[in-house]
């Protein structure tokens, strides 16, 4: 039997963060919803011997999702593109990656559930 690309979802991570393009945002700062979708190769080891090796660790990537959340910036799109670029920089075998980063109550003044940023990056 052969496998797929392994596909691995973090799903509604919440964050405080300083990221806007107002100073008062980056100061008082938000909250930011993250979405991740991750397609992993050779992810035999996991699948068939219970190995940690063949897949990617959902606390590590985490980890890296909040210390780049922790980076103050004015774009949402820059933030995406930094945890990408850490992303596929630590993991060999990630070949294809998602990110979906969303301002919870941006300062729009609309009545909305936030506005969001989807970026795709592939090895």
């Amino acid at each position: 039997m052969t496998f797929e690309p392994l596909e691995i979802a973090l799903r509604n991570l919440h964050f405080y963060a300083h990221h806007g393009v107002l100073p008062q945002e980056r100061e008082v700062g938000a909250h930011f919803t993250l979405n991740l979708w991750l397609t992993v190769e050779h992810a035999e080891p996991a699948i068939e011997e219970d190995r940690l090796e063949g897949t990617i660790s959902y606390a590590d990537v985490y980890e890296l999702a909040k210390e780049e959340m922790s980076r103050p910036s004015q774009l949402l799109e820059h933030v995406a593109g930094r945890l990408l670029h850490q992303l596929f920089a630590t993991y060999p075998n990630l070949v294809e990656a998602t990110c979906e980063l969303s301002k919870d109550n941006p300062p729009t003044g609309a009545k909305c559930d936030g506005c969001a940023v989807t970026l795709t990056a592939h090895r």
